[in-house]
């Protein structure tokens, strides 16, 4: 595969080369709130161009320009601010290991501490009204509190540090009212057990831990499981490489000291660790990590070959062309990351809305204490209906819906070889109703043979192919490697100019060449049996041929596409009867041939003008201007760099099913942060006013809370796996 994607970026614009992108794990997030104040401290910073924090993976993708700041500064603000943060480490599962392997044990001594707390608990109540001594009944209530002072003293720390750094910065997160209903329970009951009350709620108060810890660890699995696939990537990378010296011999070094220029020996079943072409040797590479392909790709000598991927069979020496953080692994793991950590519609208005729940937390804390007090309930009975508030009122589910989605979306879109760039492209894919096919590289593979080298001039051939080296359009890198074949030494061409839409010209001889389009040539004679034409001045035009075959599935996915109600058409630049032929064999009554590139802007923009919206899908330097001026866009990773600049979304490998695959996913997408946003508004519609009625035990609401978020990731999780079918074109999801 020798399409990278080095130059994908924000759809619309080509990344400076000032600026850099950096992905911090900050652990401490815990709301949207939390989403606010760190993407507010950081934008605050000098040298600060975007900023983006992602709730549901705890990451935050912040792109500065390094000459005005630096990892240092975006940390130390952050610890300041009550949020200590660090550069995404390589290994992506070793942060949530770490914090589930925190919290079991905690979860344990909660446990524990509850069970025998309550044991004591039935013991006093199984005594009133019987012999038992007052005197006795308050050494049970001691014992209670010397089991349960330290035990929530170690059990809720995870929740007391996050409170803590909360309130040292300023702000308020969702730690603040569950760590207050705590210590609130647990004071009131020491208070209690003082004064030789029976109203003593130490059972009550470590059981509350107990099940808010369970809360929290199932979360946090939930969390681990909603990541997308992409964040394991780096974990993917071949760890060590065989360098073959020029003596002969060889040497085990870490993978990423490899530089461009080394060769390596790869053995059968061992990963590649960078990318590079195959010097010698015949093999079988599994390509299923970049690709979603299954089935092994042959490569022989002068192929190339990507890190990550695993050798099948024979030994091969690669000569690496990019190594360590250069590689199409490792970009392919920053985009997703990227991507995963940008911010939709729906999440932006989930975020405003859970802006609103820190203070109203606390309102309504107050309003339930003040409105049992005043109804003569008594301070014990009102601060128990008050914790059970601080408790319930939880803007997680609500924070979570969309971004739980949106990451188990790209996570499944990544395993079809579909990487998303767009912020809100799901959402616009998902209101797709008609899909424009390019076809160069997009309905075929791309892969053009030159049938008629033997009738060409090799003196010609060389020529043109020296031109055609300027290019990347499918006809031209065919025209070089017809040349190379036979033998022929190209050269570099000066000042050779590429017109979209026409083909390439130059001057640098002293006359003006011309390699293109029959009309770009002015070719008069048969200009309907070439795809591409040499012309110099003085001399006749000559024709180049080409063969090139449909992807495999492609009239098949056409097909599902009409079938389901989609208006699918074609438009090409290329010759009249090749793009008759294509569409004949894919079943597309409605095409265009030889349009040039605002052409096809203007037929996008009339099939926007009718109510519709197009789904763009091409893959060469003439689609870019139609793929950003479409509804939603897609390109094939083999496209240039500028059209998968502009594309919504890119697709790997030989197939056209993720085009499918992509209109399943976003339509199911939508259809699951929409329930997500019920889940989460249902919750809190349901259970807020029954614990301010004082229908809802502390209890109760720790595992509503709980529940809550658990349910909407739950329910996220499942668009990883879940069979799809391609909805009918307008038909809302």
């Amino acid at each position: 595969m020798e399409a990278t994607l080095k130059s994908i970026a924000a759809p619309g614009a080509i990344e400076p080369a000032s600026r850099e992108t950096l992905v911090l794990s900050v652990p401490a997030i815990v709301c949207g709130g939390c989403i606010r104040t760190v993407e507010s401290t950081l934008r605050s910073l000098t040298g600060v161009e975007a900023v983006r924090a992602n709730l549901s993976t705890r990451r935050v993708s912040v792109s500065i320009d390094p000459a005005k700041t630096s990892l240092v500064a975006l940390t130390t603000a952050l610890k300041a601010a009550g949020f200590p943060a660090a550069e995404l480490a390589g290994n992506a599962k070793s942060d949530a290991a770490l914090k589930t392997s925190e919290l079991l044990p905690r979860v344990g001594v909660a446990g524990f501490a509850a069970a025998n707390i309550m044991l004591l608990s039935v013991s006093v109540w199984s005594g009133k009204g019987s012999d038992m001594d007052s005197s006795v009944a308050t050494l049970f209530h001691w014992l209670s509190a010397l089991i349960a002072l330290p035990a929530i003293g170690y059990a809720g720390m995870p929740f007391f540090r996050s409170a803590i750094s909360a309130l040292s910065a300023r702000r308020l997160n969702m730690d603040v009212p569950i760590s207050l209903g705590v210590i609130l329970a647990t004071v009131m009951s020491l208070f209690q057990t003082m004064r030789g009350s029976e109203q003593v709620y130490f059972d009550a108060a470590t059981t509350l831990l107990f099940f808010l810890l369970i809360g929290r660890t199932l979360d946090e699995q939930m969390r681990v499981r909603a990541r997308g696939a992409a964040e394991n990537l780096l974990s993917l990378k071949a760890i060590n490489a065989t360098v073959i010296a020029g003596d002969g011999t060889t040497n085990i070094i870490p993978a990423r000291s490899l530089v461009p220029g080394s060769r390596i020996l790869v053995a059968a079943g061992e990963k590649v660790a960078g990318d590079g072409f195959v010097v010698t040797g015949a093999s079988e590479i599994d390509e299923s990590l970049l690709t979603g392909e299954t089935a092994p790709r042959t490569v022989l000598a002068g192929d190339h070959v990507h890190a990550g991927t695993v050798n099948g069979g024979g030994v091969l020496t690669v000569q690496i062309t990019s190594a360590d953080d250069n590689t199409l692994l490792t970009e392919i793991g920053r985009l997703m990351l990227a991507a995963e950590q940008n911010r939709s519609r729906y999440v932006l208005l989930a975020d405003r809305a859970a802006q609103l729940y820190a203070p109203a937390v606390h309102v309504l804390g107050l309003l339930t204490f003040t409105g049992w007090m005043l109804t003569g309930a008594g301070w014990e009975l009102s601060l128990t209906h008050a914790i059970a508030v601080l408790i319930i009122t939880c803007p997680c589910a609500l924070a979570l819906a969309v971004p739980a989605v949106q990451v188990a979306a790209m996570s499944r879109l990544f395993n079809k070889g579909v990487i998303v760039k767009a912020a809100d492209g799901l959402e616009r894919l998902a209101e797709i109703d008609s899909i424009v096919f390019d076809k160069t590289g997009t309905l075929t593979t791309g892969h053009m043979q030159l049938t008629n080298a033997e009738a060409v001039e090799p003196a010609v051939l060389k020529r043109a192919a020296s031109l055609a080296v300027s290019s990347r359009h499918p006809y031209a890198q065919a025209l070089v490697r017809a040349a190379a074949q036979a033998g022929l030494d190209l050269q570099t061409v000066e000042g050779v100019t590429e017109v979209p839409g026409s083909g390439l010209t130059t001057t640098a001889a002293g006359y003006e060449e011309r390699l293109g389009s029959a009309l770009w040539v002015k070719a008069t004679a048969g200009n309907d049996m070439a795809s591409l034409w040499y012309a110099r001045a003085g001399r006749q035009p000559v024709a180049f041929t080409f063969s090139d075959e449909l992807r495999d599935d492609a009239a098949q996915c056409v097909g599902a596409l009409q079938q389901a109600g989609y208006a699918v058409e074609l438009l090409s630049g290329d010759r009249q009867s090749a793009v008759e032929q294509t569409a004949q064999a894919t079943g597309l009554q409605h095409w265009t041939a030889e349009i040039r590139p605002d052409q096809k802007l203007e037929r996008i923009g009339a099939i926007a003008a009718s109510g519709r919206k197009a789904l763009m899908v091409g893959d060469g330097l003439n689609d870019a201007p139609a793929l950003a001026g479409g509804h939603a866009s897609l390109s094939p990773a083999s496209a240039v760099d500028i059209a998968q600049t502009a594309a919504d979304a890119v697709f790997q490998g030989e197939h056209l099913s993720p085009v499918i695959e992509i209109l399943k996913t976003a339509k199911a997408a939508r259809r699951m942060s929409l329930q997500n946003f019920a889940i989460a508004i249902l919750y809190n519609l349901a259970f807020v006013p029954l614990a301010m009625a004082g229908y809802v035990t502390p209890l109760v609401a720790a595992l509503a809370m709980s529940s809550s978020s658990i349910i909407v990731t739950a329910n996220a999780l499942r668009l990883r796996s879940m069979a799809l079918d391609l909805p009918k074109a307008g038909v809302a999801s």
